[in-house]
């Protein structure tokens, strides 16, 4: 293992890990890059497992014995070692989960590849919270989704946050951005898709019904945290539906309502 004791923050390398907490600049810095972060020795050992290459590794020493472990097969990643303060100092927060490894971020597979033997996909569109983003990930994962596609402007399902509330499941559950609605839903419809939003439409099927008479390519689409969906991304939904409320509460937040569509959808 090659492990390199940290004497000066001006190592290029250590650039990959300075300012983290700094989420305008790594939008930035992590797709121009190629990298992302991946944080804790469970959520490294499941990019390792993806087929994801380290390129380098930030840590105390006494995760020293992690690293060992998650670099049996990458014997020559550089394993930087520094104490507490002085990596706090290059984040800009306090690591305690252990490793933090900087990973070559792999290329997006087509929508068209990931849509192929799916029957169930989530698709998140234009959510800005990585946390929302993340949990969605690991509902997809836990309940069964096939893939998840996200839209252009959505968080990166790769920012270090995101990676973290999904539990690592970002890195195996298929994804990959989608192009424009108008050539989304004719991707879609190729696939024997059936598109269907959740929104508070009055036209919406209450999902109990939908998920009753189901179709068997299902694109279950979420919107954004505050306004839902997009006129957009509704005129390319084939069908709203809707989760029925009491106590005048309008919507659930939208990692739960993933977890609640697709619960049902999957288990009808």
């Amino acid at each position: 293992m090659r492990i390199l004791p940290i004497t000066s923050l001006e190592h290029p390398e250590l650039q990959d890990y300075s300012r983290l907490t700094d989420v305008a600049l790594r939008r930035k810095l992590e797709p121009a890059g190629g990298l992302y972060m991946a944080e804790s020795e469970k959520v490294v050992a499941r990019a390792i497992a993806a087929g994801h290459v380290p390129r380098s590794m930030l840590l105390q020493e006494k995760f020293l014995p992690q690293a060992e472990r998650l670099l049996i097969d990458h014997p020559d990643t550089p394993v930087f070692v520094g104490s507490e303060e002085l990596l706090e100092q290059l984040t800009g927060y306090r690591m305690h989960r252990g490793v933090l490894a900087a990973m070559h971020r792999p290329e997006l597979p087509s929508a068209a590849s990931v849509l192929a033997n799916a029957k169930t996909v989530l698709v998140l569109e234009d959510i800005v919270d990585h946390t929302n983003v993340g949990a969605a990930f690991r509902n997809a994962a836990g309940l069964g989704a096939d893939a998840v596609l996200v839209t252009e402007r959505c968080a990166d399902p790769l920012y270090r946050r995101s990676v973290r509330v999904s539990m690592g499941t970002v890195l195996q559950v298929p994804w990959t951005r989608l192009p424009s609605w108008q050539e989304s839903r004719e991707l879609f419809h190729e696939h024997s898709f059936e598109v269907a939003g959740l929104a508070l439409d009055e036209h919406a099927v209450p999902l109990q019904d939908y998920a009753r008479q189901r179709p068997e390519r299902v694109a279950l689409l979420l919107g954004t945290e505050g306004d839902g969906l997009t006129r957009r991304a509704l005129e390319a939904a084939d069908r709203t539906v809707i989760i029925p409320m009491l106590h005048g509460v309008d919507s659930l937040n939208v990692a739960a309502t993933s977890a609640v569509a697709l619960y049902a959808l999957l288990n009808n």
